[in-house]
């Protein structure tokens, strides 16, 4: 999916009273912002969060961090980012940090700020390397990134009270390459139907689910679950104010 890139693999954006910030800067992550409709410049982003260092999602780190420090000239913005993303074959390249206000290392349990937004990564997810997902908690509700993981128990106490779930959805059975440690649909379905989010948006998807048309897969789970279940699309946006989803026009 990501070397064909039969799907965007850039990330998320997240903008939030004047706080902006790149969540998982995956390959394209520049230039789908700049070609973006209208555009997203990097060189406004207060910060920049890894869920962990796999490079479909901190491909584009540098050169994101770089566009946030315009071009490592001033010192602004903050980085946030699993230990071993620093410390194991790190990722960061060592003259970009210096260019940063602040680099916060995650761990489970830890609460984080920057300006208005207020994030937790509740629990350290079952995966290749150090792995986080994240809550986001706005006025509006809770939106809650459930990032790459094996499915466990677990998953139900870290994300309880999520009135937005978005989910990293690989495998269409548990058959499917049990070995990369990533969800399925059957176990995204027992997760959804324990937490009942008022959306859940499925997206990261392996060539199984596309060849499934994932947006009959989201269909069939929104008719099992009874409350809306959306398959991602490049460019979809999620307006806190209505958790409505709109497309983001792209040249693509």
């Amino acid at each position: 999916m990501v070397m064909k890139q039969l799907r965007a693999s850039g990330g998320v954006w997240i903008d939030f009273q004047g706080v902006t910030v790149h969540l998982d800067p995956g390959p394209g992550a520049l230039v789908r912002a700049l070609s973006s409709r209208p555009p997203l410049d990097p060189a406004t982003l207060s910060g920049v969060l890894l869920s962990h260092r796999h490079l479909d999602h901190a491909n584009d780190v540098n050169i994101i961090v770089e566009a946030m420090t315009q071009g490592a000239t001033k010192v602004r913005g903050h980085l946030f980012l699993p230990r071993d993303a620093l410390e194991e074959e790190p990722i960061v390249l060592q003259y970009l940090r210096e260019h940063l206000e602040g680099i916060h290392i995650l761990e489970e349990g830890g609460e984080y700020t920057l300006g208005p937004l207020r994030f937790a990564t509740p629990l350290r997810h079952i995966h290749g390397v150090e792995t986080y997902g994240f809550k986001f908690f706005f006025p509006q509700g809770v939106i809650s990134f459930v990032t790459d993981t094996q499915f466990t128990e677990k998953l139900f106490s870290a994300y309880e009270g999520s009135d937005v779930l978005v989910v990293h959805t690989l495998r269409l059975e548990k058959s499917d390459s049990p070995d990369l440690l990533h969800l399925s649909v059957p176990e995204v379905e027992v997760l959804l139907v324990h937490l009942r989010p008022r959306l859940a948006i499925l997206t990261h998807f392996g060539m199984t689910i596309l060849r499934a048309k994932p947006w009959e897969v989201a269909n069939r789970l929104t008719e099992k679950c009874g409350f809306p279940v959306i398959a991602a699309y490049d460019g979809l946006v999620l307006d806190l104010a209505t958790f409505s989803v709109q497309k983001r026009e792209s040249p693509r």
